[in-house]
């Protein structure tokens, strides 16, 4: 099969690789510049690839397109595809053609880094032979190419999940929803939650199923799809037959015959949201027979992820935090709601169609000062100027200015808080730049 790879990023290198090794003919093409460490990639493998531009002839000539995930569907070149007939798939759909070790997928609009990356810590306390892939680390596609793994624990985006036809996890989890990317679905919320069931779509009798019992959009939708799975919910609100809840200051794991207790002052992750992650990823351990002692002690020995609500430095009796994979307004609510001291908020960027109405209270309640980092900051200061004081409010164009503005609202016991709410696309190149660059300039001070 002739095979197009659209976008020379992590995902279209790793589906060019697998396609290569699997003797297939293809070609790679980016309309925009590949990194070098990509292009030395290419070559390495002896792929041959385009940058600046689509050659259309050689792309339409192909049998299948595996499309990046970044790549909108308004794209020319994937609306030229489609009115040609053309198969697109996503490069998840196109790995696991080629893979047969067990998955655990991850998505939802917030907690999906931090729960897949502890359910795969479980794993790998437990002794098993697993890879952490998907929208979080080496692509999907790259480690079945290159390594051999028995098991995949897969963070998994909506634009992952858009492409995906015969995909299947043995262990879907959707950690919640919430409007997020809205400017990818039209601005149409059900469209969004659409995109996340997919991952529920192949679900077989043997599988399971792993969702927030408290969502209400979750819950609402749920009755439109036909479930065969096993459903395993969790809840911070009652009591479940099956799950994980809340009884007193414990999680209850209730899984078929087994009920397992944990406390919660022994997580190594606070906060509300967290207690949520946490339940998510000891239920998928429990689906798959991990041993209690292992997932107690995992959950008590977890380390904190980079970019989200991470201590970075505590300079005068301010603490400094990098929360800037907070990409959504659901994500900043929950770095908000688990401030205990006063904050100086640093938000901004590319809004994706946020509705900031919903932050106002814990605004009030919790914030002194706002930072504004981001091109377009009219929105930010719309909501909140009237609440902070146009006084407290100040816009920034660089990371370093924002700390440095920071800095001067902050007194000692207070919080600086990178929580952006927004995409970093205005003035970074991902929210991970976004966040070393907030660390340099705090280390900086």
């Amino acid at each position: 099969m002739k095979i197009a790879v659209l976008g020379g990023a992590e995902s279209g290198i790793g589906a060019a690789v697998l396609a290569k090794v699997k003797g297939q003919e293809v070609f790679l093409s980016d309309c925009g510049k590949i990194k070098d460490s990509y292009a030395e990639e290419l070559r390495k493998w002896d792929i041959p690839f385009e940058e600046g531009r689509h050659s259309e002839d050689l792309i339409l000539g192909a049998d299948e397109v595996v499309k990046s995930p970044g790549i909108p569907e308004t794209a020319p070149m994937i609306q030229k595809l489609r009115a040609a007939g053309k198969h697109i798939v996503s490069e998840i759909e196109f790995a696991s053609r080629y893979d047969s070790a067990k998955k655990i997928c991850v998505t939802g609009s917030n907690g999906k880094t931090t729960t897949t990356s502890l359910i795969y810590y479980l794993l790998s306390n437990a002794g098993l032979n697993v890879g952490l892939g998907g929208n979080i680390g080496k692509s999907y596609a790259y480690q079945v190419a290159t390594e051999q793994h028995d098991y995949y624990v897969l963070e998994i985006s909506s634009f992952q999940l858009d492409d995906i036809y015969d995909f299947k996890p043995d262990i879907a989890i959707i950690t919640n929803i919430t409007p997020d990317h809205l400017d990818r679905y039209d601005n149409n919320f059900e469209n969004y939650i659409r995109a996340k069931f997919k991952i529920t779509k192949n679900l077989s009798k043997d599988d399971c199923f792993i969702f927030d019992n408290d969502d209400e959009i979750t819950i609402r939708h749920l009755d439109d799809i036909i479930l065969r799975c096993k459903k395993l919910p969790f809840s911070q609100e009652r009591e479940l037959e099956q799950g994980a809840f809340l009884r007193d200051d414990k999680i209850v794991l209730r899984v078929e015959k087994d009920e397992t207790e944990l406390y919660l002052k022994e997580l190594a992750l606070g906060g509300r949201h967290n207690v949520y992650n946490s339940m998510a990823a000891a239920l998928a351990a429990k689906a798959m027979d991990i041993d209690n002692k292992v997932i107690r002690e995992s959950l008590a020995t977890f380390q904190p992820i980079e970019h989200r609500l991470e201590p970075v430095l505590s300079i005068k009796d301010v603490l400094y935090i990098n929360d800037s994979k907070a990409t959504n307004v659901d994500s900043a609510w929950y770095a908000l709601e688990c401030q205990t001291r006063p904050v100086v908020w640093i938000a901004g960027g590319k809004d994706k169609g946020n509705d900031y109405s919903v932050l106002q209270d814990l605004v009030k309640e919790k914030v002194k000062a706002i930072v504004c980092l981001g091109v377009h900051n009219e929105k930010l200061h719309a909501a909140f100027g009237d609440i902070i004081g146009e006084d407290k409010m100040v816009d920034t164009l660089s990371a370093s200015d924002a700390v440095k503005a920071a800095a001067a609202f902050a007194e000692a016991g207070d919080v600086v808080l990178l929580s952006p709410c927004c995409a970093s696309f205005d003035l970074f190149t991902s929210y991970e730049d976004r966040g070393k660059q907030f660390k340099a300039a705090v280390r900086a001070l």
